[in-house]
């Protein structure tokens, strides 16, 4: 199957659009990730904390109080949307990598599900299912990684010369 555009075939300066806009993107995202682990939800202890509070902790460091039903939907609005808009652009540029069609699929479909488990997951960890925490672990850093995934295979695009015609 022939993609419908192939990224090394755009001219330099939209390139270097696309490259900006991907430095950009990344770094936000990665900010986000920085911020995670400001909250320490990197652990399944932390995230329970971090949404569930801490209150019945005598020595804890920084005292933390259960998210309230309004906080929680607010998160949960916010990043689906926004994590679902990075991963359609990014799903976009993906497609026009020579990637294999297999790889191309996972990188464009997977992190939707990956929101969906993880965002889901949050909303039932407050709601006490304390045991999904390590389901949300694993589905963030499975959508981290096909970010970073995808990410790369557009860059290296990027970086190919034009085919001649």
């Amino acid at each position: 199957m022939e993609p419908f555009f192939l990224l090394r075939n755009f001219s330099k300066p939209f390139k270097s659009f696309i490259f900006s806009f991907l430095i950009v993107l990344s770094i936000g995202y990665f900010t986000g990730l920085l911020f995670v682990a400001q909250t320490d939800s990197t652990s399944p202890k932390g995230m329970v904390e971090n949404y569930n509070g801490n209150e019945e902790v005598k020595d804890a460091a920084v005292l933390k109080f259960k998210k309230g039903e309004r906080e929680m939907l607010t998160i949960l609005h916010s990043h689906i949307l926004s994590i679902g808009f990075i991963f359609a652009f990014l799903g976009v540029l993906v497609w026009g990598t020579e990637l294999p069609l297999f790889w191309k699929k996972f990188f464009i479909i997977e992190p939707f599900c990956s929101i969906i488990v993880t965002f889901g997951g949050i909303y039932f960890l407050w709601l006490g299912y304390t045991s999904l925490a390590y389901i949300v672990m694993i589905s963030g850093l499975l959508m981290t990684l096909s970010y970073c995934g995808g990410a790369i295979a557009v860059l290296m695009a990027l970086n190919k010369k034009p085919l001649q015609e």
